[in-house]
């Protein structure tokens, strides 16, 4: 199992350059993929998530570059598919979006959205989504992305519940955020994933912060690992473990 990392959101206005600076120790580290978070509105600020994916591409290399997740009723299909034509040809092969319904309110009054609908509409937009990005096109009005871009980079989908079988049939993998479940629940809905066929599957908002033990972590990466997990998105809070010996845990 790969080890990947939320960036943390720059919280201080002499912070221009913290971005770039995570995503280029991250990847000296050896991480195998940064990803980037959505949150709007909430008493707190986080960048943009494609801007911030824009930046990392600037200062890496190899390095893989996800959403997790881009709540994907906040956008008209049509924009949505230019921007992630636009952030393709910056980072090439290396990128991943991870579309989700939402679950925060706030988030849908700053982009003008209704929430109460966010489900139904997140089913019917994801296919329209995947249809511009395959061919450009949207309801009569046509973006002519290069050749090179058609069919958009991989799709994975944010969900839990009912939602794991949609990740298995419809997505090119599905991401599990350990933010709000234990390992355990983690565990049992990838096993659900995996019966319905499921591809590639991540762990994302693996929270660590002050006071982590590295040992007890080493156990729950090893479950997920063993469980059938390719990958698992680790957050570094402030005052958490290093990221060195973090990255030196599943060695």
């Amino acid at each position: 199992m790969e080890l990947g990392v939320l960036l943390a959101p720059i919280n201080n206005p002499s912070q221009q350059k913290w971005i770039a600076e995570q995503a280029t120790r991250f990847e000296a580290l050896g991480f195998n993929s940064l990803w980037a978070a959505q949150a709007m509105g909430r008493g707190f600020m986080m960048t943009d998530p494609l801007l911030t994916l824009a930046t990392a591409a600037a200062v890496t290399r190899t390095i893989r570059l996800g959403t997790a997740v881009l709540q994907l009723p906040l956008y008209a299909t049509l924009e949505l598919a230019h921007r992630i034509f636009s952030l393709q040809q910056l980072c090439g092969p290396r990128l991943n979006i991870g579309l989700g319904a939402g679950s925060t309110a706030a988030d849908f009054r700053v982009a003008g959205k209704v929430y109460e609908t966010r489900f139904s509409d997140f089913r019917d937009q994801h296919k329209a989504l995947k249809t511009a990005l395959e061919t450009g096109q949207h309801q009569g009005s046509d973006l002519s992305p290069w050749p090179n871009l058609l069919g958009g980079p991989p799709l994975y989908l944010g969900s839990w519940g009912n939602g794991v079988e949609m990740a298995a049939r419809n997505f090119d993998g599905w991401i599990a955020s350990a933010h709000y479940r234990s390992t355990q629940e983690i565990i049992a809905a990838h096993t659900r994933y995996r019966g319905f066929g499921g591809n590639k599957a991540i762990v994302s908002t693996l929270q660590l912060p002050k006071g982590t033990d590295l040992g007890a972590l080493r156990a729950q990466l090893l479950a997920f690992s063993d469980a059938g997990f390719d990958e698992t998105a680790l957050m570094f809070l402030p005052g958490g473990p290093k990221p060195e010996a973090v990255i030196q845990l599943l060695d």
